[in-house]
């Protein structure tokens, strides 16, 4: 007999990082610090970027992008689990939680291909110098990042439509500071199987194939990079590609081990500390990657920050 269709549900309950009332005033602190830092940080390298001609580059245009992407992500989750914590109430209705998840989806997926785009960007920049600005010309970056904002698009809205399929009866409780997927379906009582094989399929094309692209994008950069003969030439290709390959390890590392424990773990909680990584912690050090490493940053930062008195 086929489950009945229960999705009139009116909303979940979030059980957050810990069900000790005693903690959730330093994870309310915690988490309200690393959203501020967030959106601080995301913001400086938006405004350094817009207000300095010299970082008018195809590079510091999908970084700008990459940044405002962060900003969006951290704003699908911390916010909504800030409010619960402080209000006391866990609740998160049925609309809410699957916008949630799209959104999170959404944006999870944009970074995914801001990142192999900016890949590309390196490789040209390195492999052919020479024929950088006619590749990588205005159009083409719009073009590149209009790409990833529709498969982004895509992605998401394909997962939260076969997510609406699901019925769901009474258990409710999501072990989680917000709507992820993978916990959603978990708790579906009607045949949850298609939805784990095209989880893990779609997950590996649009996940597996960019990560394809940026190994091989770094190996014919290393390549190139290798056949040099000057040693400043060398230590200037690698300096550039730095910063972003930090943010490739960091965010793909996080993201790949949050899949791994859910598949080897059977404790929920573990999954949701791995989940922090790559959906706060990552977008938090993306800006101190990026301007910790790079001279030219620095320098934009600076003049930033002359231009306010106070903080001289």
């Amino acid at each position: 007999m086929g489950a009945v269709n229960q999705t009139t549900i009116s909303e979940f309950i979030l059980l957050g990082l810990s069900d000790d009332p005693a903690l959730q005033p330093f994870i309310f602190t915690l988490f309200l610090s690393i959203y501020l830092i967030t959106t601080i940080g995301n913001l400086l390298i938006i405004l350094a970027v817009c207000s300095d001609s010299q970082l008018h580059t195809p590079m510091y245009f999908f970084l700008c992008n990459l940044s405002f992407n962060d900003i969006c992500l951290i704003n699908t989750t911390i916010p909504k689990m800030l409010w619960n914590i402080q209000g006391e109430n866990q609740t998160i209705t049925y609309t809410g939680c699957l916008s949630q998840v799209c959104l999170i989806l959404n944006f999870a997926g944009m970074e995914n291909c801001l990142l192999v785009v900016m890949a590309y960007d390196r490789y040209v920049a390195i492999c052919k110098p020479l024929k950088y600005t006619a590749i990588m010309n205005q159009y083409l970056c719009v073009m590149l990042l209009l790409f990833s904002l529709f498969l982004s698009i895509a992605h998401a809205l394909f997962h939260t439509l076969m997510v609406m399929l699901l019925s769901f009866c009474t258990e409710i409780k999501i072990p989680h500071f917000f709507c992820e997927l993978a916990q959603i379906i978990r708790l579906a009582c009607s045949d949850n199987f298609i939805n784990y094989v095209l989880i893990y399929t779609v997950s590996v094309l649009f996940f597996g194939v960019p990560v394809f692209g940026i190994i091989l994008s770094y190996i014919n950069i290393l390549s190139s990079v290798l056949r040099m003969s000057s040693l400043g030439g060398k230590y200037k290709a690698f300096s550039t590609c730095g910063s972003h390959l930090s943010v490739v390890s960091l965010f793909y590392s996080t993201g790949f081990g949050v899949h791994i424990s859910s598949a080897f773990t059977d404790s929920p909680r573990k999954t949701v500390v791995a989940s922090v990584m790559y959906t706060v912690v990552t977008q938090m050090l993306n800006p101190f990657i990026y301007s910790l490493r790079n001279k030219e940053m620095k320098k934009a930062f600076r003049k930033i920050t002359s231009r306010i008195p106070f903080l001289l």
